[in-house]
């Protein structure tokens, strides 16, 4: 498939020259690797129900369903910001019920994450236009907030290293309470969560592992070096419904899908897995 999609004119040689273009620039980034030790799962009440009556509960699934990210500048260190990551799990457990059945119940986990990065400094107020307003439309007002980088973060699916049903909810160290989860994350729910007053003295708690990328990004203005664009010379094409076995006879033979896995090669070098520069946790 190395067919050039995008030609403009048959002869090889295309005229490059610079383009201003306007992109997001990072200026500070990190990874991390955190395991999440006892955290407390909010339940629906089925689960509440079935965890006073157990004493031993398997997790089969953990997702993320929503993150919340906020940076706030750090006094007396310019140019430097606090970035915090909270992450909404939505968890699916089972437990074994009498007469040899097995029942799933569902819950969330909320996983925070404290990280310091450099996002450097601005002093100017950016407008931008929209086709929806007019001359007479409300003005945007200008925002402190509006100078602060964007923080963003790439993370995978936690990994769950295990589950354990608490006794006492005393000891539990939680960073929100129930009645703070948003609601969209709440609704995704096959249930209502239950409230820390509803609960039977018992907590559900699980631990999990997290690989994520962190990094501060500002809109700054680029001259970078390319080719002017053009419309695509490949046609677009619809699939054969008329003749699905001949669609299918076309699809290569999957071989990969058939052979063994084989361990990856592990550098002399590895190490831990972490780079020169690495997320500071609070």
């Amino acid at each position: 498939m190395g067919e050039n999609r995008f030609s403009c004119s048959g002869s090889a040689a295309v005229a490059r020259d610079s383009f201003g273009i306007e992109a997001s620039r990072i200026l500070d980034a990190c990874r991390d690797r955190d395991c999440f030790e006892n955290v407390r799962v909010f339940l629906t009440g089925i689960g509440e129900e079935l965890i006073t009556r157990t004493n031993h509960v398997r997790v089969k699934c953990a997702k993320l369903c929503g993150a919340n990210i906020v940076t706030d500048p750090i006094q007396f260190n310019r140019g430097f910001y606090a970035v915090t990551a909270r992450f909404y799990v939505r968890l699916t457990f089972e437990v074994c019920v009498p007469m040899g059945q097995s029942q799933e119940f569902e819950g969330i986990a909320v996983l925070e994450k404290h990280v310091v990065l450099y996002g450097g400094e601005s002093n100017v107020s950016v407008f931008r236009s929209s086709a929806s307003e007019g001359y007479c439309s409300t003005p945007e007002l200008v925002c402190c907030a509006k100078n602060h980088p964007e923080a963003v973060v790439e993370v995978v699916d936690p990994i769950v290293l295990g589950a354990q049903i608490m006794e006492s909810a005393g000891d539990c160290r939680c960073c929100c309470c129930c009645a703070d989860l948003p609601v969209l994350v709440t609704d995704a729910l096959n249930g209502t969560l239950v409230g820390d007053e509803e609960g039977s003295g018992r907590y559900l708690t699980v631990s999990l592992g997290l690989f994520s990328v962190v990094r501060l990004v500002r809109a700054g203005q680029l001259l970078v070096q390319g080719t002017e664009f053009c419309l695509p010379d490949k046609e677009c094409c619809e699939p054969d419904t008329e003749d699905p076995c001949g669609t299918f006879r076309k699809m290569p033979f999957p071989t990969a899908e058939f052979c063994p896995i084989t361990a990856p090669a592990v550098s002399a070098g590895s190490g831990g897995g972490r780079g020169s520069r690495c997320c500071g946790n609070s």
